[in-house]
């Protein structure tokens, strides 16, 4: 045999050999046994080792926000680990300051669980509940994107502020090995007890989006769990930027259905962002919050706007529309909901037309 293609099949073989005797030894350290898991000094609690420290808190009732459902790519499922942690990763370190990392805050989606813990969990997480809904309509928005509406299934004591996110809980289907949940903001207003809308956009291969626009239907039972979030419309007189990319429309539609039966008088101009007409929806619902908002203004705007379209609005990325539509934005505050790209970007506008960072809340999609 030729001496190289050997080496070559020993190196493969070896490397083949060491990644199984990794694999083997995390199974034997993970499924190391019961360990005891103490919150904020309460009386420990015993839990089975081996998954990990957000997977083992959902299971003990208690919810940790985590908008990419447990991936470690939103960075949103923070606690402190006082001990057994274990090292920091190097998936956690991005998500992380300096300041946080010195307080010993963890994402609690990369800690596994394999020995006795010690954390502090912020109160107002363990007041987080699961509820029981039932899907009372699905309604295609456009090609790509459902409003979904869920029904409490039982009368829910269910507060929250406009702007603010549930987690969904998708069941087993096509060889999910587990439910995993994903994060939807609300677009109804909080005054609706009833039930809650939520805006889904199909993401290719998402395991939460597929079920939803493949299999879900009215009359379907599902779990949701929340709210989370600190996205909501500050109460103060500045004027304000809304920004939105794709269903990120959804927390803007509860903020304004809130400010209008609560009569919020706050000049707001709302700027959505779509590629063509066939990604624009609600706009007849953005009119009529002109109508029933003093002081608001929708703005759509196309990146790039199909022929049959006949658009005669705002083109361009929508930073470019929000640049031009100012020469200053000092004393104003921006809101904005999207994909990381989009915040980012926006972000710089917005600061380099004079908005301070403090100044500028946003809910980005992971």
């Amino acid at each position: 045999m030729n001496p190289v293609l050997l080496a070559v099949l020993v190196l493969s073989g070896l490397a083949a050999f060491l990644a199984l005797l990794l694999v083997v030894a995390e199974k034997k350290l993970v499924a190391s046994g019961p360990a005891k898991v103490t919150i904020n000094d309460a009386e420990p609690k015993e839990v089975a080792g081996g998954e990990s420290l957000l997977a083992t808190l959902k299971g003990q009732d208690i919810f940790i926000p985590s908008a990419c459902g447990g991936r470690g790519s939103c960075g949103l499922c923070k606690v402190k680990i006082h001990e057994g942690g274990g090292p920091l990763l190097p998936t956690e370190t991005p998500h992380l300051s300096e300041q946080e990392i010195a307080d010993n805050v963890r994402l609690s989606c990369q800690v596994k669980v394999q020995r006795d813990l010690r954390l502090t969990i912020p109160p107002q997480l363990l007041e987080i509940e699961e509820y029981p809904v039932r899907v009372e309509s699905i309604q295609d928005v456009t090609y790509d994107t459902r409003k979904v509406r869920f029904a409490f299934r039982e009368k829910a004591d269910f507060s929250f502020r406009a702007g603010m996110y549930v987690q969904v809980e998708t069941p087993i289907y096509d060889g999910l090995a587990e439910p995993v949940y994903r994060a939807y903001s609300i677009a109804s207003p909080p005054s609706e007890q009833r039930f809650l809308d939520l805006i889904i956009r199909k993401v290719p291969r998402g395991i939460c989006t597929t079920y939803v626009h493949e299999l879900l239907l009215p009359g379907d039972r599902l779990k949701i769990n929340g709210p989370y979030g600190d996205f909501y419309l500050r109460d103060t007189s500045a004027e304000a930027v809304f920004i939105a990319g794709g269903s990120g429309l959804a927390p803007f539609e509860a903020i304004l259905a809130d400010m209008a039966e609560r009569k919020i008088e706050k000049r707001v101009t709302l700027f959505f962002g779509a590629v063509s007409r066939r990604d624009l929806y609600d706009q007849e619902l953005m009119a009529d919050f002109e109508e029933k908002v003093p002081g608001f203004r929708a703005v759509p705007a196309l990146s790039r706007p199909a022929p049959e379209d006949s658009w005669e609005g705002e083109t361009g990325l929508i930073t470019e529309v929000v640049a031009r539509s100012y020469e200053s934005m000092e004393g104003m505050e921006g809101y904005l909901c999207g994909s990381p790209g989009m915040i980012d970007a926006c972000i710089k506008v917005l600061t380099d037309k004079g908005i301070p960072e403090e100044k500028i809340y946003f809910d980005k999609f992971s």
